[in-house]
């Protein structure tokens, strides 16, 4: 079996897949990692209370503004400490770390879902899935970027599922109050009947809220109360790199849809489809895939879900492989994070700005919502016909 004797070499192919990536990166001194840049300069001005009011530039029609909430600054204060080559350096190694948990938390759950403890081959996989993952393009545009995705989805997932309520609930309040889109982690503690680990994620978010008004109330005030909900003051709403339905929808029709009846429309099918799949999760005690359809859902419906913020498909594709018997979609998926189409689409778009495009542009921008919408409608039929593809080690 191919896996078997990739499994006997899976830290060599890890450290060597590590070492290619820092290979092509070069020399510290030269990595971009832009949206690091904008943490590590920007959070200190909440001291200042100028965070929202001093933005880094990028190009001459670009500057980048600091768009998370005061907490986010907060927490990044410590970094911007470091000078600027050693923060993207710790950077980079925490994300890498925090990739390997985001797939050894997922491999935990199927393990657990095939009643067989997580031992060395599993803990194998966890190694090779993570070789193999750091070229994933959602995974590439994170750390090329310095993005904060690895480190809040491996956080944010790893709480959702402990079995603590009070750690599951504080853990997505904290991940909402740093960046807002692991809210809606809060749809998953309803579907499951976990009404205190909702209620603990209310009040770790409304300490973060509170954290924020007390190291800047003139930032935070600004924040919840003037920025909130201005897409596009995070950047353009119509590029390729941004694959939620209203970046698809806008790309289709040549403009801006907003929340027109197109995008209402959209989610509402999203939301029956997910309604759908969730339930059957549920009844069928999946934890991993009633977590990964909740996250799906928050990515097709936020305004702005660029590519890098799809994460949530790595512990898709392991369920799709070890869980469910479907290769067809798990290849389908594969070839989508692995094909780094949407590095293409980028270069061919007239413009980050310019929403309208040839038809066939247009078609392709919907890789990832168009695979995400089909996923969730298919779901429930692979959970009725549960077929492990794995039964012993």
């Amino acid at each position: 079996m191919v896996e078997e004797r990739a499994l006997r070499f899976a830290p060599v192919l890890l450290v060597l897949s590590i070492g290619i990536h820092l290979r092509v990166l070069g020399n510290p001194a030269d990595w971009q990692m832009i949206d690091l840049k904008v943490y590590w300069s920007l959070a200190p001005n909440l001291l200042t209370d100028q965070l929202y009011s001093i933005s880094m530039p990028f190009t001459a029609d670009f500057p980048l503004p600091f768009t998370y909430p005061p907490f986010g600054a907060l927490v990044v204060l410590p970094l911007s400490a470091l000078p600027w080559v050693a923060a993207k350096i710790v950077w980079q190694v925490l994300s890498l770390a925090c990739l390997w948990w985001l797939v050894r938390t997922a491999l935990k759950l199927v393990a657990a879902r095939l009643e067989q403890p997580f031992d060395v081959t599993w803990s194998r996989r966890a190694l090779l899935w993570t070789a193999l993952f750091v070229w994933a393009e959602p995974v590439r545009k994170t750390l090329d970027f310095g993005q904060v995705n690895l480190p809040l989805v491996a956080g944010v997932f790893a709480a959702v599922v402990a079995t603590r309520q009070s750690v599951a609930g504080l853990g997505v309040g904290v991940g909402a109050g740093l960046k807002l889109t692991p809210a809606i982690s809060a749809l998953y503690f309803l579907a499951t009947r976990r009404f205190a680990a909702a209620a603990w994620s209310v009040a770790g978010f409304a300490v973060t809220v509170a954290l924020g008004f007390l190291a800047s109330p003139a930032d935070s005030w600004r924040y919840w109360f003037e920025l909130l909900g201005a897409a596009d003051r995070v950047g353009p709403v119509g590029s390729v790199i941004n694959q939620s339905l209203r970046g698809a929808l806008s790309r289709s029709l040549g403009h801006d849809v907003e929340m027109s009846w197109p995008w209402l429309l959209a989610v509402a099918v999203s939301a029956v489809l997910t309604a759908l799949a969730l339930r059957a999760a549920v009844r069928a005690s999946d934890t991993l895939a009633a977590v990964v359809v909740v996250q799906l859902f928050g990515l097709l419906i936020s305004p702005i879900s660029w590519s890098h913020h799809w994460l949530w498909l790595l512990p898709l594709v392991l369920w799709l492989v070890y869980d469910r018997r479907s290769p067809v979609l798990a290849v389908v998926w594969v070839v989508a994070i692995g094909s780094d189409l949407i590095t293409v689409l980028i270069d061919l778009q007239p413009s980050i700005w310019e929403i309208p495009r040839p038809w066939p542009l247009a078609a392709l921008g919907w890789l990832y919502p168009a695979l995400a919408l089909l996923t969730l409608a298919v779901v429930p039929r692979l959970l009725r016909d549960r077929a492990p593809s794995l039964r012993t080690n």
